[in-house]
């Protein structure tokens, strides 16, 4: 900043002076800082850093850790912004607690006391019910922001709201929300009963034109991975930076794109990103940002949030520190068929009575080491809400399914069917063999397949084909997994590859 002419600098009176130091002038440069994380996903206390090689491993996260460090920046940066990116939701026990009258609320609670000033949600925060999402935001002393979520009126649904205007440091910061176009195929669509996800760029544009007169920054608070807000920077014209979440992605330095900052900490509140921006003349001129790693440094002072974390967690262990078998062989997940996936799939077909049945493999959240199984540790394998279901399909249907598999490679696994093929003319799988149950596949006869309620929902991405007049079950998937590993004891799983290439 240029020095103003000594003449002037020597008539301004002193008190003015000391207010122009507080307070820059019109177009002078400001600072601000923006705390953010995203993908959470319930990790409310200090985790084991799996990715560590040393033994024992440290402790990772935690909500205390978080507060911690982001009260410390707060005192000592300056103007700070926090903000959250979604998936607070599903990954630990603490989601099926009830509290203040949501599932998983006390996380919210914990987030009031931790100081957020606004969060977007993401596609987990819908796995329970939109009901249960509205109670929750309703628990949030900060504002849920989502733009292009909607319900069939045009309202907004489940308590968000698209955007938000905050000061700090004399900037007024206008933050947008942004949901994941892919929602429909994220989410059991029970659960979205009425919703509709208008187009992402379009729907930012709408609001950056609304928001610029009024802002000095503009910021797309965002659930829908890295590539996608890299799509939006180029899409959009007007913003400035993008907090983003859904992908998981450790941007250890932020991303620019098309002038446009995007920043993302990964997940499991292992991380808490930090980027200090200055700004002049309704622009960022100067920016730094950092991951600050949330090593668990053993007990915080006590806090109304401690308080609260460690009754929830004594509850949790209390429920789910159980044994209830061991594994001989480690439960590890494979891009194809695997141990713990075969496990899974045939356990629903038990559970259903069903002759084949059928689990698709990012629903596998976690691996588990050899050894002791307690019941928290399948809650992190199996974290979802999801229901058991049946459906009919045809011989000739899954004869259909056999080939999609093999042509389209979808994520998923099979039990109770197996089939050895080779390529026959111009590259088609040509089968030598389809059993099912130990018999021959008959293409006139009806089967009784098994699935949870979110994969029937996205049958025809995971299948191929459509699914008629599903029945529901009085059971979830977790408790008929349970039931199955009690029941085992001791668990082999082996990789029982369900279509096997013969040439």
């Amino acid at each position: 900043m240029s020095m103003q002419p000594r003449s002037r600098r020597a008539a301004v009176p002193l008190v003015l002076l000391a207010l122009l130091v507080a307070s820059p002038l019109p177009g002078q440069p400001r600072s601000l800082t923006i705390l953010h994380t995203n993908d959470m996903h319930a990790s409310f206390m200090p985790h084991e850093a799996l990715w560590v090689r040393t033994s024992p491993k440290p402790m990772v996260g935690g909500f205390a850790e978080l507060a911690f460090v982001a009260d410390s920046l707060k005192r000592s940066a300056g103007p700070v912004l926090m903000l959250d990116a979604g998936d607070v939701m599903t990954g630990n026990p603490i989601t099926e607690r009830m509290y203040r009258n949501a599932s998983g609320g006390a996380l919210f609670d914990m987030m009031n006391m931790i100081g957020y000033d606004a969060w977007c949600p993401g596609n987990h925060d819908f796995d329970i019910s939109q009901a249960n999402l509205r109670a929750m935001t309703a628990i949030a002393r900060f504002p849920t922001l989502c733009a292009n979520v909607v319900d069939d009126q045009g309202a907004y649904p489940v308590g968000n709201r698209p955007w938000v205007v905050l000061e700090r440091g004399g900037l007024r910061i206008g933050v947008i929300g942004l949901m994941s176009q892919e929602l429909y195929s994220l989410v059991n669509q029970n659960n979205l009963t009425g919703i509709r996800v208008l187009p992402p760029a379009a729907t930012v544009q709408r609001f950056i034109d609304e928001l610029d007169p009024k802002t000095d920054l503009l910021v797309a608070l965002t659930h829908e991975g890295v590539q996608e807000d890299s799509v939006l920077a180029t899409e959009t014209t007007g913003l400035d930076i993008i907090v983003g979440g859904h992908s998981h992605t450790r941007l250890r330095t932020p991303k620019l794109v098309n002038g446009v900052i995007i920043v993302q900490t990964g997940s499991n509140a292992e991380n808490l990103g930090a980027l200090k921006i200055t700004a002049e003349n309704d622009r960022v001129t100067a920016y730094d940002g950092q991951l600050i790693p949330l090593w668990a440094q053993g007990k915080r002072p006590p806090s109304a949030l401690t308080a609260l974390a460690d009754s929830f967690q004594a509850e949790i262990d209390k429920e789910y520190s159980e044994v209830i078998a061991t594994l001989a062989e480690g439960w590890h997940r494979a891009d194809g068929q695997s141990g713990v996936g075969t496990f899974i799939a045939e356990a629903q077909r038990t559970a259903a009575g069903a002759d084949v049945a059928f689990m698709n493999n990012y629903g596998i959240r976690r691996d588990v080491p050899a050894g002791p199984l307690t019941k928290k540790a399948l809650f992190e394998v199996l974290p979802f809400r999801n229901i058991l279901t049946t459906f009919q399909l045809s011989g000739r249907e899954l004869r259909a399914v056999m080939v999609y598999n093999i042509e389209k490679k979808p994520a998923i696994q099979i039990a109770g069917m197996s089939g050895r093929w080779k390529s026959g003319p111009g590259g088609k799988p040509e089968f030598l063999s389809i059993m099912v149950g130990g018999k021959p596949l008959d293409d006139a006869a009806m089967y009784r397949c098994a699935a949870s309620d979110y994969f029937v929902g996205e049958a025809r991405r995971y299948l191929g084909v459509e699914v008629r007049q599903p029945v529901f079950l009085q059971q979830t998937v977790f408790a008929a997994i349970e039931k199955a590993v009690r029941a085992a004891g001791t668990l082999a799983a082996p990789v029982l590859y369900a279509i096997e290439r013969a040439d």
